[in-house]
């Protein structure tokens, strides 16, 4: 995978693309509450993008049940998908997880999650992101 085109935009526009709830969460860092989330309970085969930008973040052979409320995946599509940043606010410090392509705030890493091939376990609100349905993809690709 190439790296991500870098997507630009003002305060003002991602605030014309994402309803007040969406722009919070991506554009200021905010946390959908746990077990909320409309992908947290999400089992089909596909590809989990970066709802600000439609950049791919995560395939679904990473998703894994951890139980903590919010989607959660072991890695993501590629090293070059997120960005990570030591976020030290609520009084702790973590890893925060951003979309490479847009800066988009997206949730945090922990590496937490030995029942995982890389032990992390990439934290993600789902209001962060878009899913679409690998069935979907392939009845929708031309033909050879």
């Amino acid at each position: 995978m190439t790296k991500p085109q870098k997507v630009s935009r003002s305060d003002e526009e991602w605030q014309s693309i994402l309803d007040p709830f969406e722009f919070q969460v991506l554009r200021r860092a905010a946390t959908e509450r746990a077990f909320t989330g409309a992908l947290l309970n999400e089992h089909r085969e596909g590809i989990y993008r970066c709802r600000a930008c439609g950049a791919e973040l995560f395939r679904s052979t990473t998703k894994f049940e951890s139980h903590c409320g919010w989607p959660s995946f072991y890695a993501p599509q590629d090293s070059d998908a997120v960005e990570l940043v030591e976020d030290r606010s609520h009084g702790m410090v973590r890893t925060e997880v951003r979309c490479a392509a847009c800066g988009s705030h997206l949730g945090h890493v922990f590496d937490d999650a030995p029942q995982t091939p890389t032990g992390d376990r990439y934290c993600m609100n789902s209001v962060a992101l878009t899913f679409e349905n690998e069935h979907d993809r392939e009845s929708t690709s031309p033909t050879a």
